[in-house]
């Protein structure tokens, strides 16, 4: 499904009849390469699949690979191997999860309709319903024509993931698939590495990531980082390389005595030592600023114990061995993941002050944390284990169903996916107490949206640990939430500033659309019409502009354009210096693809409280009174970064031609997030001095960390808090300023 891959065929793909017998996969990689490729042939595939699979379950599965190997007789891949040596690397990254027989012919088969027009009704009569289904929910939609490449890949995902949400064997197999693609990129032409690699990062890493497969998540995040920044990776590759010698005798001594100490207390623990991917480690360095040097815990140690109660029984014992770093435990079996996984986490203080973080789990939370929903296959005969795993996966996948009956288009439908697949959570409770998990920065709307449809759409207000509050209030760490409701409440195109699900987006736009389809229209050319006198053009646009406006917007006309308006999936400021950027184009005779942004208009006036169509850039996170830039995205977005915003100088040298200048409205009604970094001595209280601090100055702590990877007595604390602007954060920084035991205080700028 993916639009380029190394799988493409060097031959013209057309249908074979005479039998071929198909040898190994060779190594694809080159000497040097950052992975290589194991050996895979079809008897060690059936092999493996002995193991688990019945007889004629595994002469089925032959049948399969035969009629694939006829198929894609022929072709060969970029590296000059046979075709048919992909599919049969792709069943056996799925035989390793024990997936059932249906699924293997799949992967054997997943790419005959995309390759060879083989039709659906083909399948279905040599192998069955099921299969059919699965090979069509992984194959490409090559005979449709679109608008535009961007349109055709999003149209791709959105039949991936209504696939998935049917069937998730059909994202497993998608999933080892791309794996096996990405263990054999080096074939492929530099440009495409990247392409395909920065696909990889982008959608099949968080949907590996929701699922829970944390194996194939954390080696499709290392390849894609060493095709994206090749020269990064090999450098800090080499770095780890040197810095295990280094380190053996540190991690040796844990292990040591970290055994000794669980022994001593009665538990039957299997320690591992374990080292961080370097995606991560080069994330944490990039995130946090640091030198390969100061990362001090490249290496973790997971803890498996046989049952529940030992988890922290062995947490004690560890505290009592190592000093806890506080602020650093997080208790991941009370309350999961959204994808089901369960650990506890605790960072200590190890030998020489190192710091070393710790997963403790059972047995069956290892599995989960491994393999995520392919372990309904690995381990289906542990009695009701996975049922909670089950029920969560099954909850998300049917959100996904929810979304697409909501949706208009595939692109519209990838964005509010991509919103819920990597969420950093917020857990809060309905007054049952059930759990309910949300991305960070929800709202009290995102919430009722969640709980159904109906209850989003006629909510009027909130009840926040029992006290009244309006529907765009974020919701924090433990909140209880009640909604009130009321027949006559319909949801608004403002609502559409301030939440933040997948889910809750698309309901909201699904309503203005379907329920006043005329009034939507109407206010969006309303709204554009006065955009347009407002840069001193006429309100009627000339039909060859409106016919151009349609084709870049990838608008199915100008009525649907004006409904995307009002429903505030587009803004109307935005449209308009578009229309005035194609008419200086045709009147000066310039190539659209080169036409300026007139620089002499009036400065786009946000408020904060946008659609999505405007957003402030989470790499310098601008608050009111900051100078700002923003960036005219190919799609009519706006992204505003503040002036100084190194990440904005960078892109703005790349593309001069679509920045325009950005200011803040006059009333303004929420707060803005800012990150401040602050340095304190390593005095009893100090952190509970500054936060507290914090609150008196009026400002709300989103998130708070802390570092110690500074001299021995300094400990890093990073605060991101709610603001509203300049003059209110100098009026904090000043105040923490004169806390006792704070040494600087700054704000992080980029």
């Amino acid at each position: 499904m993916n639009p380029i891959s190394n799988d493409t065929p060097t031959t013209p793909a057309k249908r074979k009849s005479a039998p071929r017998s198909s040898s190994t996969t060779k190594s694809e990689t080159e000497p040097g390469s950052p992975h290589a490729v194991s050996v895979a042939s079809i008897t060690q595939l059936t092999t493996r699949l002995a193991e688990y699979l019945t007889p004629s379950e595994l002469k089925k599965i032959k049948e399969a690979y035969r009629f694939s190997d006829e198929m894609h007789l022929g072709q060969v891949r970029k590296s000059g191997e046979p075709y048919i040596s992909h599919p049969i690397a792709v069943a056996e990254i799925c035989a390793e999860w024990k997936l059932d027989a249906q699924a293997i012919m799949a992967a054997l088969l997943h790419d005959v309709m995309e390759d060879q027009d083989v039709k659906k009704d083909e399948l279905i009569e040599r192998f069955g319903a099921p299969v059919a289904s699965l090979v069509d929910g992984l194959s490409k939609l090559e005979k449709i024509e679109f608008q535009s490449q961007i349109e055709q890949q999003a149209e791709n995902f959105r039949k991936m993931l209504l696939a998935m949400a049917r069937d998730v064997r059909v994202i497993l197999v998608k999933l080892a698939d791309r794996l096996h693609n990405m263990r054999t990129l080096d074939a492929m032409a530099a440009d495409k590495r990247r392409r395909i690699a920065r696909e990889t990062m982008e959608v099949y890493v968080p949907i590996a990531h929701r699922l829970g497969l944390n194996n194939i998540y954390r080696e499709l995040q290392d390849l894609a980082f060493s095709h994206i920044y090749p020269v990064r990776y090999r450098t800090l590759s080499k770095a780890v390389r040197a810095a295990r010698g280094n380190r053996r005798e540190v991690v040796s001594k844990i292990m040591d005595s970290v055994n000794l100490a669980l022994a001593g207390a009665g538990i039957d623990a299997e320690v591992y030592g374990r080292e961080k991917t370097l995606y991560g480690i080069y994330r944490k360095m990039r995130n946090k600023h640091l030198s390969f040097s100061q990362v001090l815990d490249v290496y973790g140690f997971r803890v498996v114990v046989n049952n529940f109660p030992n988890c922290y029984v062995a947490l004690g014992a560890l505290h009592a061995l190592f000093k806890p770093m506080p602020g650093k435990f997080k208790d991941y079996i009370a309350i999961p993941k959204l994808n089901g996984y369960q650990s506890l986490h605790t960072t200590l203080i190890g030998p020489y002050g190192t710091p070393v973080e710790f997963q403790i789990r059972t047995e069956d939370m290892h599995h989960v944390a491994e393999s995520g929903v392919a372990a309904h296959w690995l381990y289906k005969n542990d009695d009701g284990v996975l049922t909670d795993l089950q029920q969560r996966t099954h909850a998300w996948l049917q959100s996904l169903l929810d979304i697409q009956n909501q949706t208009g288009d595939s692109a519209e439908f990838l964005e509010h996916v991509k919103i819920d697949l990597f969420p950093d959570s917020v857990y809060v409770f309905t007054p049952k107490s059930t759990i309910i998990a949300l991305p960070r920065g929800a709202t009290a709307l995102d919430f009722a949206y969640t709980i159904h449809t109906d209850i989003g759409d006629h909510a009027v207000s909130a009840r926040i640990n029992h006290e009244s509050a309006v529907l765009k209030t974020e919701l924090r760490n433990g909140d209880i939430v009640e909604i009130d409701v009321s027949d006559d409440a319909r949801p608004t195109p403002n609502w559409l500033g301030f939440v933040r699900t997948g889910k809750a987006r698309s309901a909201i736009r699904h309503h203005l659309r379907t329920i006043n389809p005329d009034d939507a229209i109407e206010l969006g050319r309303m709204l554009l019409e006065q955009a347009l006198v407002a840069l001193n053009l006429e309100a009627e646009i000339p039909s060859a502009i409106a016919e151009r406006l349609v084709n870049e917007t990838s608008a199915r006309s100008m009525e649907e354009l004006c409904a995307d308006i009002g429903v505030g999936k587009r803004l109307a400021v935005l449209v308009a210096r578009h229309i005035l950027g194609l008419m200086e184009a045709l009147n000066n005779n310039a190539s659209l693809s080169d036409r300026p942004i007139e620089a002499k208009i009036d400065p786009v006036a946000i408020s904060g409280n946008e659609p999505s169509s405007v957003q402030l850039a989470s790499c310098c996170l601008p608050i009111p009174g900051d100078t700002m830039i923003g960036h005219l995205r190919r799609d009519q977005s706006l992204l505003v970064h503040t002036a100084e915003c190194e990440t904005a100088k960078r892109m703005r040298v790349k593309e001069p031609g679509r920045w325009i200048d950005v200011n803040w409205n006059t009333e303004l009604h929420r707060r803005f997030e800012c990150r401040i970094r602050i340095l304190v001595r390593d005095e009893k209280g100090v952190l509970a001095r500054v936060a507290a601090e914090i609150g008196e100055s009026d400002a709300n702590i989103v998130h708070v960390g802390m570092d110690d990877g500074h001299a021995e007595s300094l400990t890093e604390l990073r605060f991101t808090v709610q603001v509203e602007g300049r003059v209110h954060l100098a009026r904090l920084m000043r105040n923490v300023r004169s806390v006792a035991g704070v040494a600087r205080i700054l704000r992080e700028r980029s």
